[in-house]
């Protein structure tokens, strides 16, 4: 009885399982652990699968011909009813084209398709790669067992390569599988994908299983990209992949990447080659602090602003550009920028990643060696970067227009978009950058992409969450102070 109380009945199952296990022939050992990681893999598929869809894209421009004129937000496809379809000339009712534009059924060939993850079930959100939906015109998604539904891009950053959409008509009980760690992953790890190859659910949503191993962390998109691609920037240009000995043809990418416990610890990508690389074996965005913060920023459905710290390579230091967070933080010619919110910068690869992803608005710790030694702690609060080439901004909930008028980080301009010379310092405030036609912006004369605001009602505003906060306090007129490109006063602006 004394010896019961002290093991406990589950510490006496754990020592007889031993001794048992003990007992069998080695030759068995082998199969026991093969059936062990069997067993294991199967319940992660079990856990998992609910959660993973098939996604049906189109781009075919015949939607628009009988969904009626106008002009949609960016990202709102609606749905799709062949039956509400006019007939066509000479027939009974809608060609056998239009019949096929409709992805709901069973036997629709889609134009291209891919996987995405439940991230939010009640709300009907599903992430996935942006090459998946970029330039679609209507998209479907199935669930197994559940069903589809159409879905609208709820926002989409194409630097990230990331979206999400928003099921039109979500079905009941879906459940969002639940975000890992991958700052945990080390590379000889054991990984399991779930996705759909080749559009192999898209009949049943019944996602498709594969295993192997993680090969290595922290790879850059393999392959040079070809012209097309050089031209739109993304974070995979950087050291930031997951890579796996998994196969990951079309048709995977927006997958589930998770480890033997279970953890959803990446999203399965095929942009090696869409780009037109070639490597060995497949690849993931990881699930790590960094890249959570961006899709947390698209379940939001606001566009993802990324980090400008407001310095150059000159030789073999950093300067920083005058009235630069960087600058405005402390941070002079000569400095050697050793680590950035705790993580080592060893090239300039992780300082321009660390600083990116780490958005715009936030405040980020920096430690910096003086060019004569001695280190210091800054804390820069980084602007917006101005990134070329990405397109359309897909964000359900942008802010709504302050008398029409939206405003911007001023870094956009200063980076390379007109308005302010390069040599000039950075001044302080937001940018307009968007005027209402007919508004009493528009009346006023404010000009976009030139004129900064620095101040609202006299109270001094750096970023555009000042500028909407204190106009929404204000409930009333608004008075702008506009200043010019060296920071002085050029006039003052009353809305309306």
């Amino acid at each position: 009885m004394g010896a019961m109380s002290m093991i406990g009945r589950a510490g006496w199952a754990s020592l007889l399982m031993v001794l048992f296990a003990s007992r069998l022939p080695a030759e068995d050992d082998p199969l026991r652990l093969a059936l062990a990681m069997e067993a294991s893999i199967q319940r992660v598929v079990e856990r998992a699968e609910p959660s993973v869809a098939c996604i049906l894209v189109s781009r075919s421009e015949l939607y628009a011909r009988f969904e009626g004129g106008g002009v949609r937000p960016p990202g709102r496809l609606g749905g799709f009813n062949p039956r509400n379809l006019p007939p066509m000339p000479g027939q009974q009712g809608p060609n056998e084209l239009l019949a096929r534009l409709n992805l709901a059924a069973p036997d629709a060939v889609p134009d291209s398709y891919g996987s995405g993850v439940v991230i939010d079930g009640p709300a009907g959100l599903i992430l996935t790669n942006y090459h998946v939906v970029r330039d679609a015109t209507k998209v479907y998604v199935r669930l197994p067992g559940k069903g589809g539904s159409y879905a609208d891009i709820h926002a989409a950053d194409e630097r990230s390569d990331l979206a999400v959409l928003r099921l039109l008509n979500p079905p009941s009980g879906l459940q969002a599988l639940p975000m890992g760690d991958a700052e945990q992953a080390r590379k000889g790890q054991f990984v399991v994908g779930l996705s759909n190859p080749w559009a192999a659910g898209f009949r049943d949503g019944s996602p498709s299983v594969a295993w192997g191993m993680l090969s290595n962390v922290r790879r850059r998109l393999p392959g040079e990209p070809n012209e097309g691609e050089r031209r739109r920037p993304r974070l995979v240009y950087y050291p930031m992949l997951l890579q796996t000995t998994l196969n990951i043809p079309p048709g995977s990418s927006g997958g589930a990447l998770l480890d033997l416990k279970g953890n959803w610890i990446g999203l399965l990508t095929a942009l090696p080659g869409v780009a037109g690389g070639e490597g060995s074996g497949g690849y993931a965005i990881p699930l790590d602090n960094r890249m959570k913060r961006i899709v947390e920023k698209l379940r939001r459905g606001e566009e993802v602003e990324y980090g400008f710290l407001g310095i150059s390579l000159r030789q073999d230091f950093w300067e920083p550009s005058e009235g630069g967070p960087a600058f405005r933080a402390g941070m002079r010619p000569g400095d050697r920028i050793v680590s950035v919110d705790g993580v080592t910068v060893n090239d300039q690869d992780d300082l321009m990643f660390g600083i990116t992803a780490a958005l715009a608005g936030t405040q980020v710790e920096m430690v910096v060696e003086g060019a004569y030694g001695g280190r210091r702690v800054l804390r820069p609060v980084l602007q917006k970067a101005y990134w070329p080439n990405t397109g359309p901004i897909i964000a359900a909930n942008r802010p709504a227009p302050v008398y029409g008028l939206r405003v911007d980080y001023v870094t956009v301009v200063y980076q390379g978009q007109g308005g302010f010379r390069r040599a000039s310092p950075i001044p302080e405030g937001v940018l307009v950058r968007e005027v209402e036609e007919n508004s009493p912006a528009a009346r006023a004369e404010l000009r976009v992409n030139q004129d900064v605001i620095a101040a609202v009602n006299g109270v001094r505003v750096t970023q555009p969450a000042d500028f909407y906060r204190i106009a929404a306090e204000a409930r009333g007129p608004l008075e702008l102070t506009i200043v010019d490109d060296r920071g002085g006063i050029d006039r003052r602006v009353r809305l309306p």
